[in-house]
């Protein structure tokens, strides 16, 4: 469940000499330390407002170890999957980097859908490839940021889209961390339920028994990162059900979904739950026809030339009070 499909549409081509340092392209690279750790953190504002006090967005990545960086030599990939222009004016962006994976990737001549799926993470990004880590550095980092006079701290938007909207969901449920949180294309009933809702519609019963399988060696061997896949150490952490932590959620949360996600059994739940426990702070925003992506389909097949992402962080972003709401 990746998001590289949607940048490798709608990248923005340039034509001035391949862009090597993320200030080329207008981003701010900061080094945060988290303990021993030194993160990577890219900061995108509109120019010469940097300074400028204003909420700021924090985008949680995917699941893929990607550089947040991808270029070619007609330019760079979109680090958003929505485009930021417009919000720039009212917000500061920012996306932290995977750790131990590089800033940046030229992908001259590769396919980038493929190359990072298929090439092994190093030791250091597998030793910190599971839930609690991601959670607990991601809360020490907003915690920075809103130290930072240019950050207004009382408007602080977290926002994530498939595994990332499992640590969204942490950071939703922590007190007085964040003011708002964007959860999209998640499972609240956990991975592996949409793992499984995927080989039941294949009627492959030989990948759901591998899965049940996997679950089993994670719960006996929680702490186990051997760098195979998702690991049984981070299998065990987003493989749970993140729904007790998301009804814990006092601030207003954004839930929205694509109704042929694999994960839409788990969202539906989720806004049951809510209107039974009248749980006021949720809005649910199913997106008709679309998959995990939130791309449509055509003659049964994804339809990659139906860009959705843009309508969907319009929404949010308007939810969210970082554009202004359409009369």
């Amino acid at each position: 469940m990746f998001l590289l499909v949607a940048l490798a549409g709608p990248a923005v081509a340039q034509t001035v000499s391949r862009p090597r340092t993320p200030e080329e392209l207008g981003y701010r690279h900061m080094v945060v330390m988290y303990g021993r750790d030194s993160v990577n953190v890219l900061v995108l504002s509109q120019p010469g407002e940097e300074k400028q006090k204003k909420p700021l967005l924090f985008w949680v990545q995917g699941s893929l170890p990607t550089p947040l960086v991808l270029y070619d030599r007609q330019g760079a990939f979109p680090v958003f999957p929505f485009h930021p222009k417009a919000v720039l004016k009212n917000c500061h962006l920012v996306i932290v980097s995977k750790p131990g994976i590089p800033l940046m990737a030229d992908v001259e001549g590769r396919d980038a859908n493929q190359m990072f799926g298929r090439t092994a993470p190093p030791p250091y990004y597998c030793a910190r490839n599971y839930l609690d880590y991601f959670v607990q550095r991601d809360v020490a980092l907003l915690r920075y940021f809103k130290k930072q006079p240019w950050v207004d701290k009382s408007h602080v938007v977290a926002a994530g889209h498939s595994q990332g909207s499992t640590i969204v969901a942490h950071l939703a449920a922590v007190p007085g961390l964040v003011s708002h949180a964007v959860y999209l294309s998640g499972n609240p009933l956990g991975q592996l339920m949409s793992m499984l809702d995927e080989s039941r519609q294949r009627e492959d019963s030989v990948a759901a028994v591998a899965t049940f399988r996997r679950w089993q060696t994670a719960v006996t061997h929680p702490a186990l990162a051997d760098c195979v896949g998702d690991d049984p150490r981070s299998l065990f952490g987003f493989g749970a059900a993140p729904l007790p932590v998301l009804l814990r959620a006092q601030v207003p949360v954004f839930v929205g979904y694509g109704t042929r996600d694999h994960g839409v059994a788990g969202d539906d739940f989720l806004r049951l739950e809510c209107i039974r426990l009248h749980k006021t702070n949720f809005t649910f925003r199913e997106y008709t026809g679309r998959e995990h992506n939130f791309f449509g389909f055509k003659g049964g097949q994804i339809n990659y030339d139906d860009f959705y992402w843009d309508a969907v962080g319009d929404e949010f972003l308007r939810w969210a009070g970082l554009l202004p709401k359409i009369k």
